[in-house]
């Protein structure tokens, strides 16, 4: 039996039309970009170009996108870079307490440099409180950084509200849009911040690439220092094959925009409507309405969500937990907990999450394999 994956917000596959855009640049094209010699030349056209694509895909000017080795480095560089460029008006960072540690961490390390940061609350749905992310607001803030989409319920944040309040108020603004990227329109001019971050790895590009949308006019202290690559932004040789991919899978978002998000959401949906028929206890976390199209955060009642997943791992079938399991105890995940989930819920949640390529089959038979696992085991913790 063929495996079943169901973990497409951890990472994605290499599409194959990213993977023939990238081999002549693994075997042929192997310039350094900042040289003046035909391979140079060559090189530098190839990454200007997947910074048009990338560009393109986040209706942007090109010269705004700075490439990066992924996610994590372009939110340290939005992040840092913002506070350290702006601490003589202010050393306040505002944030949620939903953040992918990509984002929180950084905060937390900002702290011993004297930075202090307020952890916005969400509700019950993982939307954050846009009143007091407001009153948490003063003069001495000069930096917000807020999500666009949860990378474990899929709540989709009002970002171009928070840009909003943050433009009109002189504080720079930056988004984490890693798991946004090809499953919802990201158009920074609907948005409105002043820094975005995009992976790679979650758009069917390879990992260890990234991208960072600076705004024109948007002042940073560099993250990477060496020579001028990037425009002087960010330091190192660019990674050409790899930039490659990127751009192409932005280019691929662009153009499947719309039959990709519909296909997702009927494939999420199916997941659903079959675990809701199958098994009466179950819980949905996360907004109803406002997540990402193919994000399912389920909790089981009456089942640790570690040994479900053993069970499905055994089953061939790819997902991951909304808790994490530390030696003989299981604990829920910092964005279950903001929620308030309920814990009989929260111990036994399971972030299934869908692709491009999940079919109707695959979730069909997932359905099946998990509604047993379920009832098995919820079987014997009642006995």
């Amino acid at each position: 039996m063929d495996a079943i994956y169901l973990d497409y917000n951890a990472t994605t596959p290499i599409a194959g039309e990213v993977a023939e855009a990238m081999v002549p640049y693994l075997y042929e094209h192997f310039g350094n970009p900042s040289s003046a010699h035909m391979e140079g030349i060559t090189a530098r056209r190839a990454v200007e170009n997947a910074r048009r694509q990338v560009a393109d895909l986040l209706n942007c000017i090109p010269d705004e996108i700075v490439f990066t080795s992924g996610g994590t480095e372009s939110n340290n560089f939005a992040i840092m870079g913002a506070a350290f460029a702006h601490r003589n008006r202010g050393s306040h960072i505002i944030t949620s307490a939903i953040e992918h540690p990509a984002v929180s961490e950084i905060c937390r390390y900002l702290e011993k440099f004297g930075f202090r940061t307020s952890y916005i609350p969400v509700d019950e749905t993982g939307l954050i409180d846009i009143k007091k992310l407001e009153h948490a607001i003063t003069p001495d803030t000069i930096l917000i950084s807020v999500m666009h989409a949860n990378n474990e319920v899929g709540t989709i944040q009002p970002i171009a509200d928070i840009a909003d309040m943050a433009h009109t108020r002189g504080i720079t603004f930056h988004t984490d849009a890693a798991q946004s990227i090809g499953k919802i329109p990201v158009d920074i001019e609907e948005l409105g911040v002043a820094l975005l971050s995009v992976a790679g790895h979650k758009v069917y590009a390879p990992k260890g690439v990234g991208a960072l949308f600076v705004r024109t006019g948007t002042t940073l202290e560099k993250f990477m220092h060496g020579a001028g690559h990037e425009r002087n932004m960010r330091a190192g040789t660019e990674n050409v094959l790899e930039i490659v991919g990127l751009g192409k899978a932005c280019e691929i978002a662009t153009r499947d925009r719309n039959k990709v998000r519909m296909c997702m959401t009927a494939m999420r949906n199916r997941l659903h409507e079959g675990l809701k028929s199958e098994i009466r206890d179950i819980r949905l976390n996360g907004h109803p309405e406002l997540r990402l199209p193919n994000t399912l955060s389920i909790g089981f009642r009456h089942v640790e969500a570690p040994t479900l997943l053993n069970e499905l791992i055994m089953a061939g079938i790819s997902a991951s937990a909304g808790s994490a399991c530390h030696a003989d105890r299981t604990t829920v995940s910092h964005v279950l907990e903001a929620m308030h989930v309920p814990p009989e819920y929260a111990l036994g949640t399971l972030r299934l999450s869908v692709g491009r390529m999940t079919t109707p089959d695959e979730i069909d038979r997932a359905v099946q394999i998990l509604t047993e696992a379920v009832k098995r085991f919820s079987k014997t913790q009642m006995d």
